[in-house]
């Protein structure tokens, strides 16, 4: 097979199972770096796009679908000098907005969109950092700045953007607590936030037995709906900052404006789908670098390993609920 085609999968129609193709292998433009991608983060936003159902995505069909990537910079093109051939990196780098994903061996991306991989981490668990660290990142620092000391409520703890989002604030120096089911106690309170298990308290009582009826400084909602119409409820009454990546649906303001709070959303693909801010990213991903080398950031990885011949598993994993952590598809060597 020729050295000039590179095996990758792609969906050719909504709903439609992954066809494995031979395409022709991109070459690094000016300021790009092509990537000999070596593992694929698998997120539920990937499902979406595969089911028709993301057109916030923009992500025309038939394409390569993968938003996040660990792997080695293969070549690097004019302009790029951050990077060089035989460098480790990750990043949140296509499968939307008509950018090629990273189901595929290799991709030329926007050089700012990528970072050194940490050192002591995996390939596999590189992969599945980028877009849930700069979800949370967005959302904790660029947002609501959080500062020692303070309050963070996080709910969702033990999910993709919840679990990282408790380890940065901690490592910002925040009290941290977090929402989830009784089962994920024990994996919420490993990350170092105090658990509230929703189902079992209301969210006056947590509002008082954890901040004494004030309220967090700071709600990050992860899961949307509902939870995020109690995330207002939880706010404090005076400078309290409410966050969410799922803030999609209609909502009363009411709960958030009595208590003179206010409300961010985060729209995390804005970078790839305008062109406009990507080197923010490479920024991000550098402080993940910075905190997992320090000690201070894991990712909690579904154990189950895939590769191209079933990453279609890997989505079925995650539509039907099994999924137990990030999944990760890596790439097998022609």
């Amino acid at each position: 097979m020729s050295q000039a085609s590179m095996q990758a999968l792609i969906v050719e129609a909504a709903g439609s199972p992954f066809s494995t193709v031979r395409l022709p292998r991109p070459e690094a433009g000016p300021g790009q770096v092509l990537v000999r991608i070596l593992a694929s983060g698998v997120n539920p936003l990937d499902t979406k796009i595969r089911a028709g159902n993301a057109a916030h995505a923009r992500h025309p069909l038939p394409a390569v679908l993968g938003l996040d990537m660990a792997g080695v910079v293969e070549a690097v093109g004019p302009g790029v000098t951050a990077f060089a051939p035989g460098d480790e990196v990750y990043g949140m780098t296509g499968g939307v907005g008509g950018l090629q994903g990273s189901l595929a061996q290799y991709a030329a991306v926007d050089a700012g969109l990528l970072a050194p991989k940490p050192v002591n981490l995996s390939v596999r668990e590189a992969a599945a950092l980028p877009l849930v660290f700069i979800t949370a990142w967005e959302g904790l620092v660029d947002r609501a700045r959080v500062q020692a000391g303070q309050k963070v409520l996080v709910h969702g703890g033990a999910g993709g953007v919840g679990h990282i989002a408790v380890q940065i604030a901690r490592a910002l120096g925040a009290q941290v607590y977090a929402t989830g089911s009784a089962r994920h106690q024990e994996i919420i309170e490993g990350y170092g936030a105090t658990a509230i298990d929703f189902a079992a308290t209301s969210v006056e009582q947590y509002v008082d037995q954890h901040t004494g009826g004030e309220g967090f400084d700071v709600v990050y909602d992860t899961v949307g709906g509902a939870v995020l119409d109690s995330a207002f409820r939880a706010a404090r009454t005076y400078g309290g900052h409410v966050i969410s990546c799922l803030g999609w649906g209609t909502h009363s303001l009411a709960p958030l404006s009595f208590r003179a709070a206010t409300y961010s959303g985060v729209f995390t693909l804005m970078p790839l789908l305008t062109g406009k801010g990507r080197a923010h990213h490479g920024e991000i991903l550098r402080e993940a670098t910075r905190l997992a080398e320090a000690g201070k950031l894991t990712v909690r990885l579904d154990p189950r390993q895939f590769h191209l011949g079933n990453a279609i598993e890997a989505h079925q994993a995650i539509e039907n609920g099994t999924a137990s952590g990030k999944l990760v598809v890596e790439m097998a060597k022609d």
